[in-house]
């Protein structure tokens, strides 16, 4: 059930709010994902599936470009067997599309029109795609840096683009204003509803693997990915399908490290910090909405929250191609952060390989 993290309320379908409309709480699952093995469809494709984890409304239809299913590529690095879970080879490049399809639907359901969202580049394609799918007239917010392959893929959508001066919180603010005049926020950031698509990575692992995997590395911005693989690894404990819940490992840019920061402290959730400039955009979140949740996540798990230096991120980028994998610059961080925890994680290893490398520039 989807609800309001502080008072409780039940999410007003009918109003689709970013944030609860009587305190101004965030929304969330609440008590968590359910995952019943029973309940898998196998001849639905991808990630629908799962469908009956995803809490949709039954009369919701599904919007969908085939999205998940993706593969897992072992690679021995180290002297160690690591598998590298290639959400690039999603729909539109990266792992944000298992989540769009989930929202789109239930956007769709709720007779949803028109949207918007904010986007430093993956997500906004993503909305920009599934909008379309849905017949949904879409509006994205971007930082005027944001990456000509990123916005011409926005663009081809269909989606208006509005590109904002000065750093990625700007576009954030300005997006907000247009919430004020009464749009709705499709937000990944805010919104929780695609974090049970996001769920389906975990359960696709268990599946590919037959257990749990010993460590889990990825970026982590905002924490929606994050999030939502520990949410779906969650559901498969309670349901008795794991005995454990992987390592979760967090990787984010030094530039703009605000979970790293907290992590290295006693405290509960980030405090703000400068925001950075890093090739890894996707992660150059100074302020994430979800960081209370993801640091009490990685800190359950056994994890930990790790940052990296920006030659690093281009080193990872060389060392993930020699492998054949060709990732963005944000996806890169992996590298770095299996460099720094693979003699101490138990395997296996996963690597989560976010976005195709076709997306930088």
């Amino acid at each position: 059930m989807i609800q309001c993290r502080s008072c409780h309320k039940p999410f007003p379908i009918d109003q689709f709010p970013h944030r609860c409309p009587d305190c101004g709480g965030l929304f969330g699952f609440s008590p968590g994902l359910e995952f019943i093995l029973e309940k898998i469809k196998p001849h639905l494709p991808g990630i629908w599936r799962y469908r009956s984890e995803f809490s949709l409304p039954d009369e919701a239809p599904l919007i969908s470009l085939g999205e998940g299913n993706t593969p897992l590529v072992w690679s021995t690095v180290y002297d160690k067997k690591i598998g590298f879970k290639m959400e690039s080879q999603n729909p539109t490049g990266s792992f944000k599309d298992r989540g769009t399809a989930v929202l789109m639907s239930w956007l769709k359901a709720a007779g949803v029109q028109e949207a918007v969202e904010d986007s430093s580049g993956n997500a906004g394609a993503s909305f920009a795609a599934y909008a379309s799918r849905a017949g949904i007239q879409g509006k994205v917010f971007i930082p005027a840096s944001a990456s000509g392959p990123k916005r011409q893929q926005i663009e081809s959508y269909g989606s208006r683009v509005i590109p904002i001066p000065g750093p990625r919180s700007n576009a954030a603010e300005a997006v907000l204003k247009e919430v004020g005049s009464g749009a709705v926020y499709a937000s990944h950031a805010y919104l929780p509803h695609g974090t049970a698509g996001i769920a389906s990575i975990a359960y696709e692992l268990f599946e590919e693997i037959g257990s749990a995997p010993g460590t889990v590395i990825m970026p982590v911005g905002h924490g929606s990915l994050l999030l939502g693989v520990y949410l779906g690894f969650q559901a498969l404990l309670e349901a008795g399908s794991i005995t454990r819940i992987p390592h979760l490992i967090g990787v984010q840019a030094a530039a703009c490290a605000p979970l790293y920061e907290v992590f290295q402290t006693d405290n509960l959730e980030p405090n703000p910090v400068p925001e950075g400039k890093t090739l890894a955009a996707g992660v150059g979140i100074s302020d994430p909405y979800h960081g209370k949740e993801v640091l009490a996540a990685v800190r359950r798990s056994g994890g930990s929250i790790l940052k990296v230096e920006e030659s690093e991120i281009l080193t990872g980028q060389t060392q993930l191609a020699k492998l054949g994998l060709y990732v963005e610059m944000t996806s890169a961080l992996v590298w770095s952060g299996l460099e720094q925890v693979y003699e101490r994680m138990p395997g296996p290893i996963i690597c989560i390989i976010t976005g195709h490398g076709l997306k930088n520039g």
